[in-house]
């Protein structure tokens, strides 16, 4: 993408509107981006005493993609290094990232309550759906994740107490993740319903804006994390566990 320049006639809110995760650089720098921001952002520059170069140059950073090319074989992944990539990429994001939209999302929603009163509603379905993803993922982490690590030992080393480990430590994978992962599925369809998966109107300011569109990406990360977990993470340590028991 080509860098927009310092100089160029676009307010701050524009450039906002144009790519919101440059959203994050204005608030870094205390500049307000939303119905306040019509001004250049050379001018906000200038009467902020704010140095144009830096801020250019986060800005340029933070609209280059981080996306994994669709040509990743997640599947030929070691499953450790797999289980590592989820805990640190995925669990990391929805902790961080998560926290930080709610955040944000409440202070949106209580200034603006009569003038979006759906939001409301958007809210309650998101911490709703935050709260069940932290819980799981610590689950995950520890007592889940654990397990398949040392089902994947014991297979490696086609150890003769696997089966009596999958006995007495089994997990029954399938029916504990399908539960938790329902009722998650249940909530993200009801977060996309609530907001027309992620449509806002032309009247829309650009907080509004901002804050679907971080809703958006949330909903992508969640959708590859599931996708990592139900179709190749689980099904590999269910396939390990059967060769154990043929041991």
């Amino acid at each position: 993408m080509k860098s927009q320049s310092i100089a160029s006639d676009p307010t701050v809110s524009e450039i906002v509107r144009a790519d919101y995760r440059t959203a994050d650089v204005f608030k870094k720098w205390g500049i307000n981006y939303c119905c306040g921001g019509n001004l250049p952002l050379a001018e906000v520059c200038r009467l902020q005493g704010l140095d144009a170069g830096s801020i250019q140059s986060e800005l340029d950073n933070a609209r280059r993609m981080r996306v994994l090319p669709s040509s990743v074989r997640f599947e030929q992944w070691p499953l450790p290094f797999l289980i590592d990539y989820i805990t640190h990429i995925h669990h990391a994001y929805i902790r961080e990232t998560g926290a930080a939209l709610a955040s944000q999302l409440s202070a949106f929603v209580k200034g603006h309550t009569k003038k979006y009163p759906y939001l409301v509603r958007v809210e309650e379905c998101y911490l709703n759906l935050l709260t069940q993803l932290i819980e799981h993922t610590n689950e995950e982490e520890a007592r889940i994740f654990p397990y398949m690590r040392q089902v994947v030992s014991a297979a490696a080393g086609k150890e003769s107490y696997g089966k009596l480990f999958i006995r007495t430590l089994g997990l029954r994978l399938g029916p504990v993740v399908e539960k938790e992962h329902k009722r998650i599925s249940v909530l993200l369809s009801e977060l996309r319903s609530i907001t027309d998966h992620y449509r806002f109107g032309d009247a829309a300011c650009t907080n509004h804006q901002v804050i679907y569109h971080r809703l958006r990406e949330f909903d992508e990360d969640l959708v590859q994390h599931k996708h990592l977990e139900n179709n190749i993470l689980f099904p590999r340590v269910q396939e390990l566990e059967k060769e154990l028991m043929a041991l």
